[in-house]
């Protein structure tokens, strides 16, 4: 991953079958996204900076802040943290919807495993990963085999309709990163659903290709997709789209 910003190829298609309702949506997302940039840069601090603000000591692995940021109505869930290893990576923030904000009737999928999944109220979805660069900017988006979270795993077409679900709409710890990261969910939707998408397809040819392991459990496979972004170039790319008519 990288911190270059993306070329039109890698946003375009993402783009293609959208409406102009939901271009203007997501353009509207950009801005707000540019709106928290604006005001946390006039207190000299960016989203990571003000994230780990009155943290203490910066710990790799450990969660910032220690209990998570949980949004109660929406039952959304989120938390950064690091542990270096991709190119231009300061770290990540890990995004989940727990039970009680799905669709009823969701379940997660029927696998036979080596390792307990979570249950009931815990039984949480994990969707992307957001990666920051060392300027608190985002630089990509990616996803994860189970065991890397401890979630509970739903196929593809139930975990993207949680994107829409998505949203952390209170001021604890940072009203800034809960408006920034809420719309991230809406100007990066289309490939976060692709990443979820191609999670899925990673996961079955892992499978076939190592069928006496249990996937879902195999530290070689850590990140199962991933794609550089720019809020910069997608908002570009969304313009040029509204403007094609």
């Amino acid at each position: 991953m990288t911190s270059a910003s993306s070329p039109s190829y890698l946003i375009q298609p993402f783009l293609e079958p959208l409406g102009v309702d939901e271009l203007l949506a997501m353009l509207a997302a950009g801005e707000d996204i540019l709106e928290c940039y604006r005001v946390l840069a006039k207190g000299e601090i960016n989203i990571v900076g003000e994230m780990l603000r009155g943290q203490g000591e910066f710990i790799e692995l450990n969660h910032y802040p220690d209990d998570d940021v949980f949004d109660r109505e929406s039952h959304s869930q989120y938390y950064y943290h690091a542990h270096r290893g991709m190119d231009g990576e300061h770290g990540h923030f890990h995004t989940f919807v727990r039970p009680g904000g799905m669709p009823e009737g969701m379940r997660p999928i029927t696998a036979k495993t080596t390792e307990p999944w979570p249950t009931g109220a815990d039984a949480l979805s994990h969707l992307v990963a957001i990666s920051m660069d060392d300027y608190g900017f985002p630089i990509g988006l990616f996803t994860t085999n189970r065991w890397v979270t401890g979630e509970a795993w739903y196929a593809a077409t139930d975990a993207v309709r949680l994107l829409h679900q998505f949203q952390v709409d209170h001021a604890a710890p940072s009203w800034p990163v809960n408006r920034w990261i809420s719309a991230m969910f809406v100007l990066f939707r289309p490939q976060m659903a692709a990443l979820i998408e191609a999670r899925d397809l990673a996961v079955t040819q892992w499978a076939e290709k190592y069928p006496r392991k249990d996937v879902f459990e195999d530290r070689k496979l850590d990140i199962t997709s991933q794609l550089p972004i720019s809020v910069d170039a997608q908002m570009s790319a969304i313009r040029a789209r509204l403007e094609q008519g």
